[in-house]
């Protein structure tokens, strides 16, 4: 059996703890799994696993050489694409990124890399929690944040620029009850929407060298971006919003930007992988042609 392919499985059984997980996420049949499993044992002339109708384990043995096994699989790795750097890219991909950016800006941009590479698969998980990509062996997270993860490792492919939105009807309605929006304290009187998974709601803003901090209590908690876009459109009040959603609907006037001379922080989105995992030709390659189409699309 392909000793590679039994590392990848025994490392991924580590982590699961379940030869059915593994073999759901590997795409392999449960029997297929135990075989690998049992392949390793034999090579290394040792057993790795504790196996119970109720769970899996690592032996003592097992704990002793996953840490090798690792690494002589990401030589293995390393050895192999140095000596397929030629060929045509292949193989799955698994990615993690927020829902709202999966939506409206992750789809194209995966669209067109899988036209250039057919024989690349991608599976995408779309979670506004940050994933553990090791538990879960996710290749590659896209992630907006200001400070990534420290125990990850990858490069910002694209600014995330955030404005503050409200639609025509709300602001008409909030100019004749409350009054206009004409400094960042005015928020404070409105009704305004914010991230439910934020402990306070405070908005930074800037303009120029003056810099103002909002604290708001807000009527609308959500813990997505996608639905506060909606609440927003239907006119629930005043969201702070990513550019990547919110430009289309300035555009064509269903909502409009508030104090649009005082600008929210930038955050980074940042295509990020483990530490622990060697970076493979074709993440690599996505990697790049993210980073390449964001530049030439701008939302």
């Amino acid at each position: 059996m392909d000793r590679v392919i039994a590392a990848k499985v025994f490392i991924d059984v580590a982590q699961s703890c379940s030869f059915t997980v593994t073999a759901e996420r590997l795409n392999m049949s449960r029997p297929m799994v135990t075989r690998y499993v049992e392949a390793m044992e034999d090579w290394l002339k040792t057993r790795l696993l504790h196996r119970t109708t109720r769970k899996i384990s690592l032996t003592t043995a097992g704990e002793a050489c996953l840490k090798d096994v690792e690494l002589w699989l990401e030589q293995a790795e390393k050895i192999t694409a140095l000596a397929n750097s030629g060929k045509e890219l292949s193989g799955l991909v698994r990615m993690t990124a927020s829902m709202s950016f999966g939506f409206s800006q992750l789809m194209p941009a995966i669209q067109d890399f899988m036209a250039q590479h057919p024989k690349v698969r991608i599976d995408i998980d779309l979670e506004d929690q940050a994933a553990d990509l090791t538990e879960k062996s996710i290749d590659l997270a896209i992630r907006i944040a200001a400070n990534p993860d420290p125990s990850l490792i990858g490069k910002p492919i694209a600014v995330c620029e955030s404005v503050l939105v409200a639609s025509p009807d709300y602001l008409n309605m909030a100019h004749q009850t409350i009054g206009k929006i004409q400094q960042p304290q005015d928020l404070v009187n409105h009704r305004c929407l914010g991230y439910k998974n934020l402990a306070r709601h405070s908005w930074h803003l800037s303009q120029n060298d003056q810099f103002e901090s909002v604290s708001l209590d807000c009527h609308l908690s959500v813990n997505e971006a996608t639905a506060l876009l909606h609440g927003t459109l239907n006119g629930m009040g005043v969201c702070l919003q990513p550019r990547y959603l919110a430009n289309r609907y300035i555009q064509t006037g269903q909502l409009c930007h508030v104090l649009p001379e005082w600008k929210p922080k930038d955050l980074m989105i940042y295509a990020l992988y483990s530490s622990r995992k060697h970076l493979s030709p074709k993440v690599r390659a996505l990697i790049d042609h993210l980073e390449q189409y964001f530049a030439q699309h701008p939302w």
